[in-house]
């Protein structure tokens, strides 16, 4: 199972505060735990929203929307993506992430699995995997 953690932002990651020399110790620290475990398939931290810009659609139009966007609570500040065996495993490893202050969202990814066999065809399961399979494979080459 492939769980996304993802780490909500705040005053300070929206005003571009970079973490200390010893948060980076402590999440690089974090970091190596989750590589050891072989749990930890992708993990970033994100720029500020002022950065970003949304797309959003409505029928064929397309509106782009430049940040930064409001209610920081509810923005992505960074994300790690796991494979654990559970959301109990999950919700563990979120629990020893080195944070003093702050919120972390646990969601599950959808697997090819996870869809009837009558909307999600061996087809496109097996062209899933394969680009699943590149990505991995190009990022083990990185």
């Amino acid at each position: 199972m492939r769980f996304m953690m993802l780490v909500k932002a705040n005053e300070d990651s929206e005003a571009g505060v970079l973490p200390s020399k010893e948060e980076l110790a402590e999440m690089g620290q974090f970091n190596e735990e989750l590589l050891k475990a072989g749990v930890m398939l992708a993990g970033e931290g994100l720029q500020a929203s002022s950065k970003g810009a949304r797309v959003k659609y409505s029928g064929d139009k397309r509106t782009v929307i430049d940040g930064p966007f409001t209610e920081a609570k509810e923005l992505i500040a960074g994300y790690w993506l796991i494979q654990v065996r559970s959301k109990d495993e999950a919700v563990e490893w979120a629990s020893r992430i080195p944070f003093k202050d702050g919120e972390v969202e646990i969601r599950q990814v959808f697997e090819a699995s996870d869809f009837p066999a009558e909307s999600f065809s061996p087809e496109q399961a097996a062209r899933e995997q394969a680009m699943r399979d590149e990505l991995q494979a190009r990022a083990a080459h990185q």
